[in-house]
């Protein structure tokens, strides 16, 4: 059984940023790759705990330290009065009383989704760990060893959910078996140790073949014992787990009140706002398509084949890597400050098995292993730009990675909690959304068929929102839909209907929409964090700019509000409207 530790007593914190730091040091220890990712332990060899032991451990330690933290503001309530430790302090109480909420509520007992779960993550952090000399090269082994314990206790929280009835539906249990049997056609860990030294031959490939045998283990358990208990499992989720799961994502109680039916109403009509956009864009595209219904979607087909792209993998992240490279050049000085350490960011090429949507991954707190964007080649080699170029400003520069670069630069100043380990989904993607839009406001999509793809990124987020909340709330279809909807008016969104409407508004292709709606089955409530995110950021600088008039600068309040750590929804556009 894990221990839960409990945050360093000595000296005893005096700040919430001390508690939080102190929070972040327990926690690491719970989960080495903590560790990994911050940069921070970097000869870490272990793996978490994944058992329901170390997801107890995981509550308890949270429990500890919100008492540790109400402890310290009795003790000096002048601690509200410094900004940087009021966020801190609310940052703390939201995120680790929303994580409790979703422990209580027995979520980690059926944490099965094709994106973000133990089994993700524990192969995940491979990819971030040194592998340059060695010693380098001796760590990775020794944690690869480890994979199989922490795949044993992942399996153990799963049978654990079976027995209380904390299910998922099958169509989670069919993808994640078929992302683990990509995994084994590799097989991947044997691929991933293939670059090591001979030295380390024989260990290396030992631990490989017993990491890979586990997945296999975990692959065949997920088909042939989870599977039939899951059989019947709804898709929707229903409103009290949505609710739960949506506050985890947005650091919101959209749950309380109307406030899920009210964002529901607000995407439908960024949707129909974002629609007439795309309609005078695809005239642009392609002459007579503007007036069709249908039009959006035969100017981004043409696009698809007849529009500029690159051919070749290896081509494509060369030229991912010199998009980024220019947006810093052009941006650095004018919308943004720059230290060096942001300036460096990579593209790279996502291993096989991912999910379909491009992602992010952030820089060491050091900035010993830089800030990286992957994309999923999905088995492709011809890579049309239309709608990569919108993409890779969010998943890039200025999104991700100049948010979380910054986070980093600035953790010194605030704590470690609030610049990565406190990430908010709302913030960040929210962020990275607003960045799409900041650079269609400056002008960078000048060509109507990356203007379409800026549109595009736009209206999937648009549509994600709608039927997001639609789906698992089993919302009625709006009055006014068209297209695929019209004849469902009225009745309620199922997993079908919204896949056809996904269909039909987004120029993404077959294999990553139907990944997209897994993950919003799988995820309910990280969908809606990218637009309501983005209103946010939206309102916090139209409300900046209100109140500092012709005073007002863009690329000082940017700045500021990059360096201010996470915030949830509650406080965000608050705390952004006073900078």
């Amino acid at each position: 059984m894990t221990a839960p530790p409990t945050p360093p007593s000595s000296p005893r914190p005096t700040t919430p940023r001390q508690v939080a730091d102190g929070y972040v040091e327990a926690a690491t220890e719970l989960d080495p790759t903590l560790g990994t990712a911050l940069g921070t332990r970097p000869r870490a060899d272990g793996l978490p705990d994944t058992s329901p032991a170390g997801l107890e451990a995981e509550a308890q330690l949270a429990r500890v330290t919100l008492a540790e933290l109400d402890r310290v503001l009795a003790a000096d309530p002048s601690l509200d009065d410094d900004p940087v430790e009021r966020r801190c302090a609310r940052l703390l109480r939201e995120r680790l009383g929303a994580e409790l909420a979703a422990h209580e509520a027995g979520e980690g007992f059926r944490s099965l989704n094709n994106l973000f779960t133990p089994i993700h993550s524990v192969r995940q952090v491979f990819s971030m760990m040194p592998a340059a000399s060695e010693e380098d090269w001796s760590v990775l082994a020794r944690r690869l060893a480890r994979v199989p314990e922490a795949y044993r206790g992942y399996r153990a929280t799963l049978t654990e959910g079976g027995r209380r009835g904390l299910l998922v539906a099958p169509r989670q249990v069919r993808t994640v078996v078929a992302q683990l049997d990509e995994w084994l056609a590799g097989p991947y860990f044997a691929g991933f140790v293939a670059a090591g030294p001979e030295a380390l031959r024989g260990e290396l490939d030992a631990a490989a073949q017993a990491a890979d045998a586990a997945v296999a283990e975990l692959r065949d358990f997920l088909r042939d014992e989870y599977a039939p208990l899951a059989e019947g499992t709804p898709d929707a989720v229903g409103r009290d787990r949505y609710a739960v799961a949506a506050r985890r994502w947005t650091g919101s109680d959209l749950g309380a009140g109307t406030g899920l039916e009210e964002a529901y109403a607000w995407g439908w009509a960024e949707h129909r706002r974002i629609l007439a956009e795309q309609r005078v864009e695809a005239e642009k595209v392609l002459p007579g398509a503007g007036s069709r219904p249908a039009g959006p979607m035969e100017a981004m087909r043409w696009l698809g084949v007849n529009g500029p792209a690159v051919e070749g993998v290896e081509a494509i992240r060369e030229r991912l890597q010199q998009m980024m490279d220019d947006a810093i050049v052009a941006l650095d000085g004018t919308h943004f400050d720059l230290a060096e350490p942001v300036k460096r960011v990579e593209a790279m090429i996502a291993p096989p098995g991912s999910a379909a949507a491009p992602y992010y991954t952030r820089p060491a707190q050091d900035f010993s292993r830089p800030g990286r964007t992957w994309l999923p080649t999905l088995g492709r080699t011809r890579f049309p730009l239309w709608d990569l170029v919108s993409i890779w400003y969010h998943e890039g520069v200025p999104g991700h990675h100049l948010q979380l670069a910054q986070w980093a630069l600035v953790s010194g100043e605030l704590s470690t909690y609030q610049t990565s380990v406190g990430s908010v989904g709302a913030n960040v993607e929210g962020w990275a959304l607003y960045a799409e839009r900041l650079m269609d406001e400056l002008g960078y999509f000048p060509d109507p068929g990356e203007r379409l793809g800026f549109l595009d990124a736009q209206q999937l987020r648009s549509i994600r929102v709608v039927i997001d909340i639609g789906m698992h709330l089993e919302l009625p279809v709006p009055d006014d839909a068209e297209g695929v909807l019209a004849e469902h008016r009225g009745r309620p969104w199922t997993p079908e209907l919204a896949r056809a409407f996904l269909g039909e508004h987004s120029g993404a292709d077959v294999a990553f929409l139907d990944s997209e709606l897994v993950r919003y089955l799988g995820m309910p409530g990280q969908a809606i964090s990218y637009k309501l995110g983005e209103r946010a950021w939206r309102e916090g600088r139209e409300a900046a700019q209100r109140a500092r008039g012709a005073d007002f600068d863009l690329k000082a309040w940017h700045m500021a509000a990059l360096s201010q750590g996470s915030l949830g929804l509650d406080d965000l556009a608050a705390e952004l409207a006073r900078l």
